[in-house]
This record gives structure tokens, sequence and C-alpha cells, in this order.
């Protein structure tokens, strides 16, 4: 048989609705790495644990999380073989040479395979097929569902990022997956019924053996009531993780599963980058302590590498493993759950986790064929010239620098929004911008400027909306924003490469303003540090009204930053910024920073200029 298919039997809950109608597409994936992944630091024989008095059997459970588009091992921003300091690979055809080689080891109907979500979105793939060349309108399959089928994935929960193209986009990739989608969590609006699978039993017959029953419960982030308000709203709520696990957990177990198993989209910090108006974004532990009945937890979004964790269950005692396995197909994370017979029954006696680097393994051929004809396109656009630039222009001073890259969003962003509300009452206003150093790599060589170079810019998929803040309002945004950096001491050596990244904030939350200008003064606690806060160079009021360019994440609330998620939205024509930018530099044909940079804003230590 392929090595894809299954030993396992599907067996659908009745109460829970069939989201999509499944397409079958079958692929021939070969094993193509056999003796290097004991280089990966993982035994080929499970280690078994085994009760006294009972028969065992160690089951294998694979996961992935925020492959985030990422179909092979290429970099379209380079456009080259992906490469990175750590010596990491990406890519689902090396998750498959992994998968391949443990379900070789183990035996097939040992082994299950789940993702815990951010799988269409993230890479220029991702977005090409989604706003280029959108597979729901062309009826084309979508790379990575083409992917995962040819694999042979058991279950795929869904993560934030799948709510990114909106509804219909997302039930049109479910249906092209063979694979059950689930989110238990995920209602329609104003209801507890879920909207999508909550779970799923997997029967699995090893030889020898009673069949074994696993349950796994899908579970998303209920951050996308934030981050895709405008795709979710009156359509879909996202409850609480902890919760919903709480409802579902029993009903599986009373179902008379053997193993639970959840995949869910949330890392385990128990913080959220929001507020407290809605439930916890990283509650996979809190998960594991408050809920009974969990066996082993794959979690995702935080893209960290986790290969094995413990979390004690409050209420039981038990331990429950916990396994998170970076991002883009990095790593692969493997569970080894050792069962035994009790009372006709199978329990978990034992159980360890480990993750395995994509890295030590070959490209599975057969899965780079499957979407080698949509890459080439991919590369092909990305590599189309849009304008020329004078001269080169680099983001990699953007985090501590007012940098013409940098100003470049602002001016196409600033252009836009003043095209798009002339001739309405806001027209008067100041129309001011905020961006942040999203890629600190981006690069417009002197030259020559292509999509690559915009994308490797601007690497989400954010629209751009018009919002109105006072000047109040903006001194508190970008006090927040400053919290980015370090408190350093006025006579300190210069080294901005080190006074960033603050308690760990990402260069994607320190957000810049372009229209007004501002300095940040480093040596002041937070909170203190915006001073010369001034438009064309009158200070300005705290009541003084402005039209601000920002992104769709910001504005729904992305980040925590103050008042913008409930200002007024003048301007929202759901424009993708990558998209305008790309227009724009088209439409001019030349990127010249005389044409839009200017120093508006500067790092100081006690009123005195950093450089």
């Amino acid at each position: 048989m392929p090595d894809n298919a299954s030993d396992h039997e599907l067996e659908t809950p009745a109460d829970t609705p069939p989201r999509s109608g499944l397409s079958r597409r079958n692929f021939l994936v070969g094993v193509s790495a056999a003796s290097v992944l004991a280089a990966a630091g993982w035994s080929q024989t499970p280690k078994a644990v085994a009760a006294p008095g009972g028969r065992s059997v160690t089951i294998t459970v694979m996961g992935t999380s925020d492959i985030h588009a990422n179909a092979l091992n290429w970099d379209y921003y380079k456009d080259a073989a992906y490469s990175d300091s750590a010596g990491n690979t990406i890519g689902l055809a090396r998750v498959s040479s992994v998968v391949n080689q443990i379900r070789a080891d183990r035996g097939r109907g040992r082994t299950l395979l789940f993702d815990a979500g951010d799988t269409i979105q993230g890479s220029p793939l991702g977005f090409y097929y989604a706003t280029v060349d959108p597979v729901d309108e062309s009826g084309a399959m979508h790379p990575i569902a083409a992917q995962f089928n040819a694999i042979g994935y058991d279950a795929v929960a869904l993560g934030n990022h799948e709510f990114n193209y909106g509804l219909d986009f997302l039930d049109n990739w479910i249906s092209q997956l063979d694979a059950p989608a689930l989110a238990a969590n995920a209602v329609h609006a104003g209801t507890t019924e879920p909207a999508y699978r909550p779970y799923i039993v997997k029967k699995m017959h090893v030889p020898g053996y009673k069949p074994i029953r696993v349950g796994v419960l899908g579970l998303t982030n209920p951050g996308v009531v934030i981050w895709d308000k405008a795709n979710v709203s009156g359509r879909l709520d996202v409850l609480d993780v902890v919760e919903s696990a709480a409802r579902w957990v029993p009903v599986m177990r009373s179902e008379g599963v053997d193993v639970v198993v959840v995949s869910v989209h949330a890392g385990d910090s128990g913080l959220s980058s929001y507020g407290s108006d809605i439930p916890v974004e990283n509650a996979s532990a809190m998960l594991a302590e408050q809920v009974p009945g969990i066996d082993a937890i794959l979690f995702g979004h935080a893209h960290n590498d986790v290969p094995q964790r413990f979390v004690t269950n409050v209420a039981t005692g038990e331990q429950v493993i916990m396994s998170e396995p970076g991002r883009w197909g990095q790593r692969v994370s493997v569970f080894d759950l050792t069962l035994t017979m009790e009372r006709g029954r199978w329990q978990v006696a034992g159980a360890e986790s480990y993750t395995v680097n994509t890295n030590t393994v070959q490209e599975d051929p057969a899965l780079v064929q499957v979407v080698q004809a949509q890459h080439d396109a991919v590369v092909a656009y990305v590599n189309t010239p849009v304008a020329t630039s004078t001269e080169e222009l680099s983001a990699a001073e953007s985090c501590w620098k007012d940098t013409a890259i940098l100003d470049y969003i602002h001016h196409v962003q600033i252009d836009t929004v003043s095209q798009a509300i002339a001739g309405t009452p806001e027209a008067s206003l100041p129309i001011i911008s905020l961006a942040a150093p999203f890629n600190r790599a981006a690069t417009f060589p002197a030259g020559e400027v292509t999509i690559k170079d915009v994308a490797g810019l601007y690497i989400y998929d954010n629209t751009l909306l018009g919002s109105v803040l006072t000047g109040a309002q903006i001194k508190d945004y970008l006090e927040y924003s400053a919290k980015y950096f370090l408190t350093v001491a006025p006579g300190a050596p210069v080294a901005p490469a080190t006074w960033t990244n603050a308690a760990g904030t990402p260069d994607y939350n320190f957000d810049q303003f372009s229209g007004v200008t501002y300095d940040i003064d480093i040596s002041q606690a937070t909170g203190s540090r915006i001073a010369n806060l001034a438009f064309e160079g009158v200070p300005v009021a705290a009541d003084q009204r402005f039209v601000v360019a920002v992104n769709n994440y910001r504005q729904s609330g992305g980040g925590g930053f103050p008042h913008i998620a409930g200002a007024p939205v003048v301007y929202n024509a759901q424009v993708a910024i990558r998209e305008a930018i790309v227009a724009f530099a088209s439409a001019t044909g030349v990127i010249d920073p005389a044409d839009f940079h200017v120093v508006n804003w500067r790092l100081v230590r006690a009123g005195v200029p950093v450089f």
C-alpha cells in the first residue's frame, strides 16, 4: 500500500458538522530518508514503558504547526534555497521525508499525524494563490492542501492565519483537504454551535492488539476575533480554549476513546498580545493544567521549538505531555505514547516527546513534484520588475533610525488614504502614517526593484485603513511603542542593536509615525520617553485630530496598542498594503528617496541625539 495509506478508521461523531465536502486526491509518497534521522537525536525504536501484568503497545503521534505556506525549502525573498545562521531548513517536502521514515520505522498502523494550524498564509506562495491567482476562483488545488493530502495528515487544526483570506476562501481550502479540519471553539456568532468539526476519533489497528481509539480535539486562537475582525465579525465567535476543551474532552471520553490528544493553536506562556476583553491567547499550558482527561498536547502559534514539556493537571495530578514543533516545517514533534491494557481498556502508562530537525533529511521528491508547477509560477511572479531605485535602500537600521525604505511605506500609505478621503469631511485633517520594521534584511537594490523586494519589505498580508486619533492619543500610542527599547544611560556606548526588543517586544511592534516629528528619549523610563511631538513645527495639541494610515492588524487591536482599536474608521477599502506598494512603484516607475524620505523621529538620551 502507498506510504500515505492508513491502517486507521476515521469515526465521525454524529453531532458534529462536516464543514467540508472532502475531495480525494491520491499521491504516492516514497521513503526518502533512511538512516540520517539518527543524527537528529531520536531513537528508531520507541521506548516502551510496560505496567506490571498488562500488555503494552507504543503508538507514535507526529505533529507540525505554523507551516505558513512553506511547501519547499525555498526563500522567495532571496530567490534561493532557504538558509539561516542555525542551519535550519523549511517546507513540507522536508517534513514528508521525516514522516515517511518514522512511519517506516514504527509501522504505519502505529502512527498518526496532526497539524496545529497556520498553514495557508505567510509566504509568497500562500499570498499568490489567495490573492493573485486565487484557487477558490480558478478551481485549482491549493498547493498546501495538495501536499497535506500527499503526506497523509490525519487531522488539521485551524490557526488564526487560516482566517486571513476570508471564510469563503477557508471553506474552499477545507473542501480540498482529505483530513478533517478542526476548531471546536470557533462557533457560529452568538451561539455555542461549532462552525467546524470539534474533534475526530481515529481507530488504530495495530496487528496483534485490540484496536486503539485516539481522539483529537482541535482548538484555534481567540485572537481571530481581533486580528481578522473584518472577516469574522457577525459570523464567528471564538470561545475560550480552556472552557471549550472542558466541554469537549468529556464528550470524547464518554465515547470510549483510549487516548485524548489536543491540537491547539496557542502558545504556552499564558500571556496575550491583546487586552483582557477576550480569552487568553497563549493558553496551551493552562489547558493541560486545568482540563482533566488530556494525554498529550500538540501546540503552536509561538513559533518555538519545544521538544518536551510536562504540565501537572491540578484535578488529577497526572502529567500531560506537550510539544511545539517550531515553525515553517523546521521541526516535527514526535510523541511516543505507551499504552497498557487494564481491565479491558487501553491506558496511557508512559510518554515522551521530542522534535526532529528537518535539516537531517532531503526533500521528498514526490512532494516537490506535487507543487513544482505552482512554485515555478510564484518564482516568476516575484521576480517581476516594478520600478527602478536611484540608490540602494536598506532596512538594516530601521529599528533605531528613520530610514528611507520605511518612509516609502509611509509615502504609499499616506498617498492612498489621501486620495481615498478626498472630498470627505476628514480630507481637511492632517494625514499621517504608521509602520513597523518587519524585516531588518529587507533591501531595495540600486536599479531594478522586483515584487520580491517589495514582499521582503512588507512580509504580512495586511490591508490599509484610515482612522482618526487625537494628539493626546498619538502621544500615548508612541509611549507604548517606545517600550521596545531598553533604558540606556546617556554616557553608555552607542550599541543600538543591543537596545531593542526590550521585554521580548518584537520588531513588528515598534511602530513609527511619519508626518509628525518627535524624539524618543531612551534614557527615560518607559511611559515618559516621547518629547517634542510636533506637526509642521508646531507642538501637537492634545485635542488636535489626525487621520492615521494604519494596517488592519494594528487597527483591530493586534499588539495591544492604546486607542487605535476604538478609533473612528474613515477609510477601509480592503486594499492590501503590499499590493498598494507594488502598484505605486509600477505607476511612478522610479523610487527616489529625495521624493519621500524625511527624518521626522530620532533616538535621544537626555535630549542629546544618539546619532
